[in-house]
């Protein structure tokens, strides 16, 4: 294990951190948010004590394999969680330092589950880095350092940096250089945010609410500056949302296809296929599941669209009170949480393509049932799924199972109803926010102990980084040298 160059790359994204914060200080100075400025300064300063020696100067020892990988990935995470939560201790937004954690985690792994009782009376300075966490998380921390300096030549750090911090079942590169290919990927994200910022500034949203609500967006996070969340905005407002949430739920491989002109691989992806499928398709069934509540089946169908669309995403902005609408309604928006968005997108959740591999996986397995001699190969968009891809899909859904089932009982020490322990778990180990209960829509975290959001804290980290860098902080075997 190479601590020396583990340490050098936490050094520089605390760095980074402390730069992430100077436009936040200053829409507090320039708001007269004094107690808020004085938070984000120590913060900074806090940041900047610890980061600048452990990266003031390149190791001499570069190697970096897997392992340093995902140690490095899972400490960062933790690391920039709690140093993020001081503006909120020290500016005075959130009094609790394990409720300004849970913010701050909900924030980096766009999860969007809230402490916060009334949003709207906090400093716009807190708020906006609030929604900014998202932002930054939705790509990833590590993947911006990656896209901005390149690393250690020879090392082999991006590939397994980019490998532990990307979402999905695999990771490739889109070209050669794994510097390139997060340089491209960033390029993807900021110009689709700031397409989203342009069309919310066209429909009249104020330049705050459409920058935050974009960051919200584009993280797939849902933290929004409005207590009602969406509900108080345009229909087109909320429908530009929409888009935008089912768009940064795809696969960002697709965009860099659609750039290079591989129009047929783009649109005949098999996870693209089946995501819009599910959520073309929930979206009808909702649609007619509710329409009875709403004045006309326009209206039903723009919640319905809505809610799907952020659920599935793993967003988590509402227009409307999902915890009202009918139990098929809510179970079938229970079990889109737990599917999530695409492989290599911002959202959470298991993935669809790991779906799609658990159900090749099964028709195989029955296949050698009933044809012991005969050989059948996994195939996805035509390339064979090789075993280790398999069994780590089966491994990661064995393990998300028992963490499931852990963390709701011990959420239940604080003796809530079975369907908020439950969805409490699902939203924030599948990076959503909302669940059923008093941990609905228009609900939030702040009635669970302490005990319990660090609990919740943990499967956030968890479900973002998907289970095995957080495991692999916990493991002996790990931290031994050699």
């Amino acid at each position: 294990m190479n601590y020396r160059i583990i340490a050098y790359f936490i050094g520089r994204i605390l760095r980074l951190e402390a730069v992430f914060m100077a436009p936040a200080l200053a829409i507090s100075l320039y708001q007269g948010e004094h107690a808020a400025a004085a938070g984000f300064l120590i913060a900074m300063g806090a940041l900047l004590l610890v980061g600048v020696p452990w990266s003031w100067k390149r190791p001499e020892n570069r190697s970096f394999g897997a392992r340093e990988g995902f140690v490095t990935v899972g400490l960062v995470w933790v690391v920039v969680s709690l140093f993020g939560a001081l503006p909120f201790f020290f500016g005075g937004g959130i009094p609790s330092y394990v409720d300004a954690v849970f913010e701050t985690v909900s924030g980096f792994t766009t999860t969007g589950a809230s402490i916060l009782t009334e949003v709207e009376s906090m400093a716009m300075g807190l708020l906006y880095w609030r929604s900014f966490t998202h932002w930054l998380g939705g790509m990833g921390v590590l993947v911006f350092l990656l896209a901005i300096v390149p690393m250690t030549r020879g090392s082999g750090a991006s590939l397994h940096l980019l490998r532990a911090e990307s979402p999905g079942p695999q990771v490739g590169k889109l070209v050669p250089k794994m510097h390139q290919t997060a340089k491209i990927l960033y390029g993807i994200y900021v110009a689709l945010t700031l397409l989203q910022i342009v069309l919310l500034l066209a429909g009249g949203m104020p330049l705050f609410d459409a920058v935050t609500t974009a960051f919200g967006t584009a993280g797939t996070g849902g933290f929004a500056v409005k207590n009602d969340s969406m509900a108080g905005y345009s229909f087109y407002l909320q429908t530009v949302v929409t888009v935008f949430m089912a768009v940064f739920g795809i696969n960002f491989n697709i965009f860099y296809l659609l750039l290079i002109r591989e129009f047929a691989k783009a649109f005949f992806n098999e996870e693209l296929r089946v995501y819009l499928g599910i959520m073309l398709g929930s979206i009808a069934l909702v649609t007619v599941n509710i329409s009875h509540l709403y004045p006309s089946v326009r209206e039903a169908l723009h919640h319905a669209a809505f809610q799907v669309s952020s659920i599935m995403t793993t967003t988590g902005f509402a227009t409307a009170d999902f915890n009202l609408w009918p139990e098929f309604s809510r179970s079938l928006l229970v079990l889109l949480m737990v599917l999530g968005a695409c492989a290599g997108s911002t959202g959470g959740g298991i993935k669809t393509a790991r779906l799609i591999i658990l159900f090749k996986s099964v028709r195989n397995e029955v296949w050698k049932m009933l044809h012991p001699r005969s050989v059948k190969l996994a195939r996805m968009d035509g390339s064979i799924l090789d075993e280790g891809t398999l069994y780590g899909v089966n491994a990661y859904m064995a393990v998300y199972c028992i963490i499931v089932a852990v963390s709701a009982l011990l959420v239940s020490f604080d003796n809530f109803s079975f369907e908020t322990n439950v969805t409490a778990v699902f939203a924030c180990l599948n990076n959503i926010g909302p669940g059923l209960g008093l941990v609905g829509p228009m609900g939030n975290y702040s009635a669970f102990s302490d005990f319990s959001k660090l609990v919740l804290t943990a499967n956030m980290l968890i479900g973002r980084l998907e289970i095995f860098p957080i495991l692999a902080l916990l493991m002996p075997t790990t931290w031994r040298r050699g």
